[in-house]
């Protein structure tokens, strides 16, 4: 496979380098776009070959057949994977790991987090998951460990923690699903976190979905933040991956792919943790979206504008 080479950088003080892209991998399950193994596979390895060497999944993504399919085509030297669990205890991590390096085919998972973590005290409830993954790293079965967050509170837990060397936080222009504070408030605080050499990739620039109407300005916004070294974004076809990679090259979507995107039928879905706490019914000035047995249900009248999921508590509304 012929690969294009993009900027690298090494993520923080660890010794991985990661593209500036990463490739946001939930989006092509069953949960979203439900590719198949192979097509998924395939596309993986399509976006490696157009200089994307860095991953993003978890274990509630239910999808390392995917990536397990497209490192056959890939060398694993090479592709940088990062997983996310939710353990709390030793056997809990013991048991993520090791579905990790069996269903991946892998000797070693290069980033481990712990999946949405909320503050100091959530990384303290959880610390003996992180000794067993500080002591896997000594054996070489994790190369780096860390936290996803989607809180401001999260990044600073980490500024406190001199094991956890990694921190994948939610950074958008809109501030969309930020949980406790304002994009100002999440730029202060991971710029605190890569002055001090932790590795930092974001996550759901494009809010998401919901400012997929703002791509070009929404994405050149969070490229243009200095200090993340990476930034996953998902990706359901070849004509996304190239449109991400002119992004980033130009700031621009050439207009044969704009054209190609625009007769994507996108649709509005809700995950299956809402809470129906009812605000998105409450935001919505179309009566698009309804509390139907204990859950939030779009109808009809949705013209997927997105303004709801801006006061989803648990961001879980996402266009697609």
């Amino acid at each position: 496979m012929e690969v294009v080479k993009l900027k690298r950088t090494k993520l923080g003080n660890t010794d991985i380098e990661v593209s500036r892209l990463c490739f946001g991998s939930l989006t092509i399950t069953p949960f979203q776009a439900n590719l198949s193994i192979e097509e998924g596979g395939r596309l993986i390895q399509y976006a490696y070959s157009k200089g994307i060497n860095f991953i993003d999944t978890a274990e509630i993504y239910d999808n390392y057949e995917y990536i397990k399919y497209a490192l056959q085509g890939i060398k694993r030297e090479d592709f940088v994977i990062a997983t996310k669990c939710y353990a709390y205890t030793k056997e809990m991590a013991k048991q993520s790991l090791e579905l990790a390096l069996k269903e991946l085919d892998t000797d070693y998972i290069d980033i481990f987090l712990l999946h949405e973590q909320e503050s100091i005290h959530t990384i303290r409830g959880h610390y003996e998951a992180i000794e067993y993954f500080l002591k896997a790293k000594d054996m070489g079965k994790i190369r780096a460990i860390g936290i996803s967050t989607h809180r401001v509170e999260g990044v600073y837990a980490v500024t406190q923690y001199d094991e956890l060397d990694v921190v994948h936080p939610i950074i958008n222009m809109a501030g969309i699903g930020i949980q406790d504070g304002s994009i100002q408030d999440m730029l202060n605080i991971i710029k605190k976190a890569y002055n001090m050499g932790k590795g930092i990739y974001g996550m759901k620039p494009l809010g998401g979905g919901h400012l997929i109407g703002e791509v070009e300005e929404a994405f050149n916004f969070v490229n243009s933040v200095p200090y993340i070294h990476s930034f996953a974004i998902g990706m359901q076809s070849k004509e996304e991956v190239d449109c991400n990679i002119a992004l980033l090259k130009t700031g621009k979507i050439p207009n044969d792919l704009k054209e190609k995107l625009k007769k994507k039928k996108r649709r509005l879905i809700v995950a299956d943790y809402c809470i129906a706490c009812g605000n998105c019914v409450k935001t919505c000035k179309q009566n698009g979206i309804e509390i139907i047995d204990g859950k939030a249900i779009p109808n009809e009248n949705c013209i997927l504008c997105g303004y709801c999921a801006r006061n989803c508590p648990e961001f879980c509304i996402k266009v697609i």
